[in-house]
């Protein structure tokens, strides 16, 4: 028989108990309670989650320290990304509205007699550029680079319905911009076959000059020439 005098007695009802019991012989009090697990450093509560964090800790804290980690590599991922770049830069764009550009030098690779390449950027409807045939190219050079937002192109002879069919008029354009790094962008800019102004978006960065070929002339016959009234330039604001 268990010596019961040498056992702890009951905390709860006193009464005593054989040293090798785990509960009260009267009330089934536990008489050796399980020690509480010991509390996690800080360091192991933050990945994985864990439902048992440190004595004192800042289950925030913690919580923030994830959240900044998460927003950090998501935001560096997306702007790594091209089209992640490409979409911030547009909403720049839109929300910085746009300014004019006017080129520092304009150059034709040919021009009809009394119509030069730099009717292109004199502001006036009823002066064009006259070209020869399809083919015919004309360069825009600027002082300094600059982010191209939109391009705006008067086709024809003047923005006057009567007198916009007196020549021809190519409905496709040939774009070749080069930036300052000497990078160069190639798009096919497709008209409409009506006077007056006609925006195309661009959104390309550190433009140094801008090519355009006319293309898909249409109304060329004898004794008429491609026209193109003007080529307007904006740039972000």
């Amino acid at each position: 028989m268990p010596d019961v005098a040498a056992g702890a007695p009951c905390p709860t009802c006193g009464t005593p108990n054989p040293p090798d019991r785990r509960f009260c012989r009267r009330c089934a009090t536990v008489l050796v309670p399980t020690a509480a697990p010991a509390a996690l450093p800080w360091w192991r509560t933050l990945w994985p989650p864990r439902r048992r964090v440190r004595a004192h800790s800042g289950r925030a804290v913690r919580l923030l320290v994830i959240l900044t980690v998460v927003v950090a590599l998501c935001a560096g991922g997306f702007l790594l990304l091209p089209a992640g770049r490409a979409l911030l830069e547009d909403t720049r764009d839109k929300l910085s509205g746009a300014k004019p550009v006017t080129p520092a030098a304009t150059e034709a690779s040919a021009e009809v007699s009394g119509h030069p390449a730099t009717n292109t950027t004199d502001g006036l409807s009823n002066r064009y550029w006259g070209a020869p045939a399809p083919g015919a190219s004309i360069t825009y050079t600027f002082r300094e680079p600059f982010r191209l937002v939109d391009l705006i192109v008067t086709n024809g002879a003047s923005t006057s319905p009567e007198d916009y069919a007196r020549q021809a008029r190519a409905l496709r354009l040939e774009m070749e911009v080069t930036t300052q790094d000497g990078t160069e962008h190639h798009e096919e800019l497709v008209l409409s076959d009506k006077p007056g102004p006609q925006t195309i978006p661009t959104g390309i960065s550190d433009v140094k000059t801008v090519r355009l070929v006319l293309r898909s002339a249409v109304g060329l016959t004898t004794g008429r020439h491609l026209a193109l009234g003007e080529v307007e330039f904006f740039r972000r604001g």
